[in-house]
């Protein structure tokens, strides 16, 4: 990625689709040039938790909602210290931010973090294009000097691809940290971090539990050295085909009994953990309001969700696995994909979407509670 932090107002841009497809546009945040994989988020708010999520480490982000930058950049929404998408794709940015808790706006933001955007374009056109052809990679240049329509689609066919990247170890903590409970602590957690979102060990922390935030390099004794009664696997990005180690220490975990929650990226984890395979989805789930079925209750949640991934596991029988017999627990009802699993003979589920909803919805905040019993139920 190239950057130049100049004022972006009047800079053409280009995005570039790898099978040819281009948008013409102007600038938005910093003027240079990015690559990733195109991928469009539903929600019509939380912007800003989207851009500071790191599971879209390395993805543009196309957002379908029309006008966006409308209650500017706080210090309190991020879910990390930085932005992490590779680019930013709107259609019409808001001139002037207006909220009362806004610091400084999108643009502002976006151009300081040296972050490549494109505005002025028909986001829908881009959306219903991947729909049909599937996420793919794409370039965004800008600038008063842009290559040539086949140099860069040359560019953009060079880019890595998501599929294969093993992502998880660059957007994690390099360090353990914690996160002490809220009033009396009744619980201690170990997360392991492979892109978690700063709300998550909050809200954990909301119900008693002393989090141990752990890097994805982690292993088996790190977990245990800190004396966990349960042990957590975060969200993250990248491909679980190539997340070997995580699966091993959650297969570690398993082993012992110990209840453990993971979701998004640690459910497709907890997935291969128990024997199932993973695969990309043509174009993903991204947005604050799939509809998901909790299977166990009949219940249907409006749900958070950022995977481009998802764990192939038979929706209609109970599967036997090396750790006692699991079931799909929560299913996607836009398309059937499995939005969770659970064990029946060990203490231990996993949910695809993100309950910690920030920055919306809460109707899955229940799986934290869901998780608490388990610790209580281990510990009687």
């Amino acid at each position: 990625m190239t950057t130049s932090t100049r004022g972006a107002e009047k800079s053409p841009a280009v995005l570039v689709l790898e099978d040819g497809r281009i948008f013409r546009g102007r600038a938005y945040g910093a003027v240079g040039v990015t690559f990733g994989e195109a991928v469009f988020s539903t929600g019509m708010t939380g912007y800003q938790e989207t851009l500071t999520d790191p599971s879209y480490h390395r993805q543009v982000v196309v957002m379908t909602a029309p006008h966006v930058g409308n209650t500017g950049v706080n210090d309190e929404d991020p879910e990390s210290k930085r932005i992490w998408v590779a680019g930013y794709v709107v259609r019409d940015p808001a001139r002037k931010p207006s909220n009362w808790r806004a610091k400084r706006s999108l643009d502002d933001e976006l151009r300081a973090q040296g972050v490549v955007g494109i505005s002025g374009i028909d986001t829908r056109a881009l959306t219903r294009h991947l729909r049909e052809r599937g996420a793919m990679r794409v370039g965004i240049f800008s600038g008063d000097a842009l290559p040539d329509e086949g140099t860069m689609l040359a560019e953009v066919r060079q880019a890595p691809e998501m599929k294969g990247a093993d992502l998880s170890a660059e957007v994690a903590t390099t360090e353990p940290y914690v996160v002490p409970a809220i009033g009396e602590k009744k619980f201690t957690v170990a997360a392991v971090d492979l892109g978690i979102k700063g709300m998550t060990p909050h809200r954990m922390a909301e119900r008693g539990i002393e989090v141990h935030v752990l890097p994805a390099t982690a292993t088996a004794e790190d977990v245990y050295a800190v004396g966990p009664d349960g042990v957590f696997f975060s969200n993250g990005p990248g491909d679980p085909a190539t997340a070997d180690h995580a699966v091993s220490v959650m297969q570690a975990v398993l082993e012992r009994g110990t209840p453990l929650f993971g979701i998004c990226f640690g459910n497709q984890i907890l997935g291969r953990a128990l024997g199932f395979g993973t695969y990309k989805l043509k174009y993903g789930h991204r947005g604050i309001n799939q509809p998901v079925q909790d299977r166990t209750t009949g219940k249907v949640e409006v749900t958070a969700h950022n995977h481009g991934f998802a764990v192939d596991a038979p929706l209609d029988k109970v599967s036997d696995t090396p750790y006692g017999r699991a079931e799909v627990s929560h299913v996607c009802l836009n398309d059937n994909v499995v939005e969770g699993l659970q064990l029946l003979d060990k203490p231990a589920f996993s949910v695809q979407y993100h309950p910690e909803a920030a920055a919306g919805p809460h109707d899955a905040a229940y799986l934290f509670d869901r998780f608490v019993k388990l610790m209580e139920g281990q510990r009687a």
